[in-house]
């Protein structure tokens, strides 16, 4: 018998550290290959970690809540038979995480010890999630779904393939409080000596943190400047109606979003300079060839923004089917690492919540970001009268350093001119 520790791996990205959400193992517990020993959240995304070894659990070297360095031993496992001799690397088959890399890939694995005389391992891949698990199936967005809902997945009947529980199961049992549990407190809450709630403190995590670095890296890294611009898009809206019932169209969901992400990715042809970043490294300038356009998401996780690699190669309809299943993905906390990174310009749409218009700032590593504000029909001068048309706010920020005003002003102007004539995409297209 011999005992080897587990490092936690990078998941992905260049990730440097990871949360552990919940720990599926306790010590002493038996476990298998492949089985999921604990649910991390990185930055980016909620995954499961499976275990490289079998054997028995000595110890978790982590506990749960705590951010753990990627490296960092967490778990230490008596293995069930003895390794391969030390020093010597083992061809294993070893399967990534889901969304991070390829389906399988044999990989080199060097063990080594450390001061306390157990073997270390950081493999370059983890391995997948394991078959005929004796717990609860469920995918880590349902897991993080039902522990906020304080349901308890054992007492859940699965409807999805093989028995896996969707998030249509919890919600069902949420909505109408047919599972009951202890519902979950939020960590280190503030509690006057009266016993009174009146305040309540979360530590800042995951997405949250990730979100408010990246903010503060931004607002004072790049200097700003939001422009602002007023349109009628009746035809625009006129053309998502003829779309939707175009037999080209069918099965897709098109909205106006898709239409407006054509218009940006079309206006960056001529205005190229709104898809570059800043290198302060090596003092340059960097302009991008290719469009990995940022959508921001709310999530019950925090707002992320995944981004469709390589839109400007896309047709509406392509962009359209893109952006509903980027949605879908991220509103069930699908999104993983590569999702969420490499993005060259975004859009967010705060007219989903009835807003007008913003002062967004830019995501670090992007040259602009395009606010699409809500759609209202009001009074509006049209063929030299007053009508009632739909009209829509742009707000556009951009870094200062990449963007001059002229270009910002011309790029701004110019998808506002194919929203308020999309004709005018047609002939750019």
């Amino acid at each position: 018998m011999s005992r080897r520790q587990f490092n936690l791996p990078d998941l992905g990205e260049g990730l440097t550290e990871a949360e552990i959400v919940t720990w599926l193992v306790a010590a002493g517990d038996t476990i298998t290959l492949n089985q999921v020993i604990a649910e991390v959240e990185t930055e980016k995304a909620v995954v499961e970690l499976p275990s490289p070894y079998a054997g028995t659990v000595v110890a978790l070297l982590a506990e749960a809540g705590t951010v753990v360095d990627v490296g960092r031993p967490i778990i230490e496992v008596e293995m069930a038979t003895e390794a391969a001799t030390l020093g010597e690397p083992t061809e294993e088959k070893v399967q990534v995480l889901v969304g991070y890399g390829p389906a399988e890939a044999p990989v080199s694995r060097r063990h080594r010890r450390n001061r306390g005389g157990a073997e270390t391992a950081t493999p370059a891949v983890a391995p997948p999630l394991p078959a005929g698990s004796a717990r609860p199936l469920a995918t880590p967005p349902v897991r993080y779904m039902a522990r906020v809902a304080g349901i308890d997945l054992t007492q859940v009947a699965g409807t999805g393939p093989g028995g896996t529980i969707t998030r249509d199961d919890v919600r069902a049992l949420a909505d109408v409080g047919a599972v009951t549990a202890t519902p979950l407190q939020p960590p280190s809450a503030g509690v006057s000596p009266g016993g009174d709630q009146r305040e309540t403190r979360v530590p800042i995590r995951g997405v949250r943190k990730h979100t408010a670095d990246a903010m503060v890296r931004s607002a004072f890294s790049a200097p700003h400047v939001t422009e602002f611009v007023t349109v009628d898009v009746t035809p625009m809206v006129e053309l998502v109606d003829a779309l939707r019932q175009h037999q080209a169209f069918d099965g897709v969901r098109v909205t106006p979003l898709a239409v407006i992400a054509k218009a940006l990715l079309l206006a960056l042809e001529q205005n190229p300079s709104l898809n570059s970043s800043w290198d302060e490294e090596g003092q340059q300038i960097v302009t991008k060839h290719y469009v990995n356009l940022g959508i921001a998401a709310a999530t019950p996780r925090g707002l992320v923004v995944p981004n469709i690699k390589e839109a400007h190669t896309m047709k509406l309809r392509q962009l359209a089917v893109a952006l509903a299943d980027l949605a879908t993905t991220a509103r069930a906390g699908r999104s993983t690492p590569a999702d969420l990174s490499g993005g060259t310009i975004t859009i967010t749409n705060i007219g989903v919540f009835g807003v007008d218009g913003g002062t967004p700032i830019v995501n670090p590593g992007e040259a602009a970001i395009l606010c699409v504000g809500a759609v209202r029909r009001q009074p509006w001068e049209f063929e030299e009268e007053i009508a009632l048309r739909q009209v829509l706010t742009l707000s556009l920020s951009f870094d200062h350093r990449l963007v001059d005003g002229q270009e910002g002003s011309l790029f701004l102007a110019s998808v506002a001119s194919m929203l308020a004539d999309p004709r005018a995409m047609l002939a750019l297209s």
